[in-house]
């Protein structure tokens, strides 16, 4: 959620610093700061608020300096106020640190400090790691700062990652990471080096980066790095290079990041197909997940885990596991499927399914999972993110920088890449005949056109969008594989232009939220031409039957509907199974256009983070 940034090397490092932080902005802040070493001492500047009024301070009073860090600030402990903004200071002035996560004992830490003569300004608990580094700096590290953090690393109760900087050694970053509360990434330039919790804060000046795995340190100055354990054992690294393009996290032509992101879509569903389909051989090649035909045979069931919106990608996906690979599936929301000591084993996969690849409670999953020996696959968007790496086997999105909180092609990437790998499990598992396969792989050739159609509904969303924003509570109705693209539609809205939505099943709609069927109540229903179409039908009568406002997603050429909804939005013939990636296209832009239109923050939805990275 907070967006750290660092920078060690020959240029200023503020203008560096506060380029990254805005880079990171979409991961959410109600405050910001920056700390500079110059003339061996810490200068410091903080405010709250966006980052436009930190800029204000450092045009007023520049800083100077070639090495800092700066940090964006989510409230967890103490309300948003420049004295709780990060970084913070130990109380002698000499070291500065910033810090993702939550100090779980930080109010006996805090006690012990003050019993030791230690002041605090603020109500963080993160001020109390800059004050454990200041003591044990005195006390046994001898002055060393890498020795004085895992020393104070070593004391924290919970999930961190910290960096840390002293007047003592003033060339050098020490960066720590300890459990799942968001990555740390080392940035490798020419002889100049970044310390960043995510990568578009450091795009624009390297693409090869190193991660920090649980537990470990990294010690960074102009003459290089290490990387070691918090016994300062060194430890082998590899380096990565990211293939993101720096103007893909540029907003160009578009008004926000989200709408950019949404008309990406026909590009980043080629991205996710590319080089794992083999069209003329109509097979699916997937050897990233590490799979071979033994082991895909013995499998019995699926656990997909995710959060959000990729929880609802799951939701699919379970359609496609199941009907085409036949093996059972279970989708549980990350944040409670630890909780509940889930029934798995050595025949079970986990597959989790995450954008960032950092989220903390699909984390935590995972480390379940691997405790009770199930196989553990992900589906990330963020490459070397935490969840990639602990994986037996990992599905990139490829779907570039989303910087947008609200998921948008990240959902459909992920989606597709569910579709892939049942269909690479099909085959492995004999489950389908080769001219099944075939079809499918037709199918997803079609895919990206079908998408670039959907994207053609814009114009008229738009102007539905604007007789819809005065309303003020929405229902989205779907049935079977469009039931999940309800629940996401409704998300969307909610989420961006801050109105009340609820998703359900169409055939649980007179179970209870039939009552709240009005003519101030727009309900939007998914009834493509599909199996279930005459079922979706006899719920668009009832809503109608109740004075109720209906918007239809229809199949082209349904003329019949008309006559029943109050608005319809017609969409491209679409197989069925891929009728969910071009369904919440029209869903998306929805969301987008109300919100516009209701003056919302789009990209930075209030109290909204894109990476949720502590419980």
């Amino acid at each position: 959620m907070c967006g750290i940034v660092g920078y060690v090397g020959a240029r200023e490092a503020a203008p560096l610093i506060i380029d990254g932080l805005q880079r990171l902005e979409y991961r959410g802040y109600d405050s910001a700061g920056i700390a500079v070493i110059h003339n061996a001492q810490i200068h410091l500047r903080r405010d709250v608020g966006k980052l436009n009024n930190l800029r204000a301070k450092l045009e007023q009073a520049p800083l100077q300096g070639n090495i800092g860090v700066g940090h964006t600030r989510w409230a967890t402990h103490g309300i948003p106020a420049e004295h709780n903004a990060h970084p913070h200071l130990s109380m002698d002035g000499r070291f500065v640190i910033v810090h993702n996560g939550i100090v779980e004992n930080f109010r006996e830490l805090r006690e012990e400090l003050q019993a030791e003569g230690v002041q605090f300004r603020s109500e963080t608990d993160s001020e109390v790691i800059a004050h454990l580094v200041a003591a044990h700096a005195a006390n046994g590290a001898h002055g060393d700062l890498a020795e004085a953090v895992r020393r104070a690393a070593a004391r924290l109760k919970g999930a961190h990652a910290i960096v840390a900087l002293s007047t003592d050694q003033p060339d050098r970053l020490v960066a720590v990471r300890i459990g799942n509360a968001g990555g740390v990434a080392v940035g490798i330039g020419d002889g100049e080096y970044f310390v960043a919790s995510d990568i578009p804060a450091i795009l624009d000046y390297t693409r090869r980066v190193v991660f920090l795995d649980d537990r470990q340190m990294a010690l960074i100055s102009n003459d290089g790095y290490e990387v070691t354990d918090l016994s300062r054992k060194p430890v082998p690294v590899s380096v990565h290079t990211i293939p993101w393009d720096p103007i893909g996290a540029a907003r160009g032509e578009y008004a926000h990041f989200m709408q950019k992101e949404i008309f990406e879509q026909g590009r980043s569903l080629t991205d996710t197909l590319r080089g794992r389909v083999m069209f003329e051989q109509a097979e699916i090649c997937l050897p990233e997940l590490n799979l071979d035909a033994a082991t895909a045979r013995r499998l019995r069931r699926i656990a997909i885990v995710a959060c959000g919106t990729s929880y609802f990608s799951g939701l699919v996906g379970k359609f496609y596991f199941e009907k085409l690979a036949r093996v059972q599936v279970d989708v549980d929301y990350g944040s409670e499927f630890r909780y509940r000591d889930p029934i798995i084993d050595e025949t079970t996969a986990v597959l989790a399914i995450t954008q960032s690849g950092e989220t903390v409670d699909t984390l935590a999953a995972l480390e379940e999972a691997r405790r009770k020996r199930a196989t553990i696959w992900s589906i990330v968007n963020a490459v070397g993110s935490q969840a990639m790496r602990i994986a037996d086997g990992a599905l990139t999105m490829n779907a570039g920088p989303e910087i947008g909180v609200a998921s948008t092609k990240a959902f459909t990437a992920s989606v597709v890449d569910q579709y892939l790998l049942a269909l690479y499990l099909a085959q492995l598992r004999g489950t389908l005949a080769p001219n099944d396969i075939r079809q499918h792989i037709a199918d997803l050739a079609r895919l990206p056109a079908l998408v670039g159609q959907a994207l053609e509904t814009d114009g008229a969303v738009r102007q539905l969008a604007e007789v819809l924003a005065s309303y003020k509570n929405f229902l989205f109705l779907g049935r079977g594989i469009n039931y999940p693209i309800a629940l996401e539609g409704a998300l969307k809205l909610k989420e961006i232009s801050y109105l009340h939505a609820e998703g359900y099943p169409a055939g649980e709609m007179k179970h209870g939220p039939i009552a709240l069927v009005d003519e101030t109540m727009p309900v939007v229903a998914i009834a493509l031409k599909d199996a279930l179409y005459d079922k979706m039908i006899s719920q668009i009568e009832q809503v109608k039957a109740r004075r109720g406002i209906v918007v239809a997603l229809a199949t082209e050429g349904d003329t019949a509907i008309a006559q029943k909804a109050d608005h319809v939005i017609y969409l491209p013939e679409t197989p069925p199974l891929l009728a969910p990636v071009v369904a919440v296209i029209p869903l998306q832009l929805l969301a987008y256009h109300v919100a516009v239109h209701r003056g919302a923050d789009v990209d930075q939805p209030r109290n909204l983070a894109k990476s949720v990275t502590v419980e």
